[in-house]
This record gives structure tokens, C-alpha cells and sequence, in this order.
């Protein structure tokens, strides 16, 4: 049986190389590359998402779970925007011009430290 510990670290990977090739990933392909097993893998692993966003956040880190959207995206669903609120790094909607705004600007962030590696998965076992 896999560890939290061990599906963490398996989404931190997945998403790490998404962001070095600068691309987004759906949750459906994070579940699928990084191995999530089921059950409700979906809703399982987006709350993960969340536990790494905490982690990240806390770190002073990049938050490397901007780089999961939808698959109607190109945006994250609500569970990254109440995170977002909860870390006090956006104060707006799930939707619309504001949340596309907020989650490009911690996308962006995540692309920039994945070419410097300077901050993307530093720290982060």
C-alpha cells in the first residue's frame, strides 16, 4: 500500500517536470504520470494539491500546484482558489479575469524557479 508521504512525493515529482517543460497538466494526466491509485484518485489527489500548496506556501516557496488546471481549464477549480484565500495570496473569485490573473501570476513564478531550479522542489522531502 502507498504511503501520503510516498503520493506526495510522487505529485511533487510529476509536477516539477511539467514545470520544467513549462506546460500545465489536467488533474486526469497528474493522477495518470504520477501513478495515483484509486478510488476517487481525482478528489483525492486534488486534496493533496492542497496539502503541497500549505507546503509550499509555508516554505516560501513557489506554489507548484498552480501547474494542475482542470480539464475545462485553463484555470485550477476551486479547491486552489480557497487554498489561495487561506494563505492570504489572493483575495477574488474561483472564476473570470481576477482568478485567471492570480493563478498566472503563481504560474509564472513556478516557471521561472523550475529554470533556475532555484526554488522548485528544494527542501520539499
Amino acid at each position: 500500500m502507498t504511503t501520503e508521504v510516498e503520493l506526495l512525493d510522487r505529485l511533487r515529482h510529476a509536477l516539477e517536470s511539467c514545470a520544467r517543460a513549462e506546460r500545465t497538466v489536467t488533474y486526469a494526466e497528474l493522477a495518470e504520470i504520477s501513478g495515483f491509485p484509486p478510488p476517487h484518485r481525482i478528489h483525492r489527489m486534488t486534496a493533496m494539491l492542497e496539502t503541497l500548496m500549505r507546503e509550499d506556501h509555508a516554505a516560501d516557496r513557489p506554489l507548484l500546484a498552480s501547474v494542475a488546471i482542470s480539464r475545462t481549464g485553463p484555470l485550477p477549480q476551486r479547491g486552489y482558489f480557497d487554498t489561495l484565500r487561506e494563505l492570504t495570496r489572493y483575495d477574488g473569485p474561483d472564476s473570470g479575469p481576477e482568478a485567471a490573473a492570480a493563478h498566472g501570476r503563481e504560474l509564472a513564478a513556478v516557471f521561472a524557479a523550475a529554470k533556475t531550479d532555484s526554488q522548485v522542489g528544494k527542501d520539499a522531502s
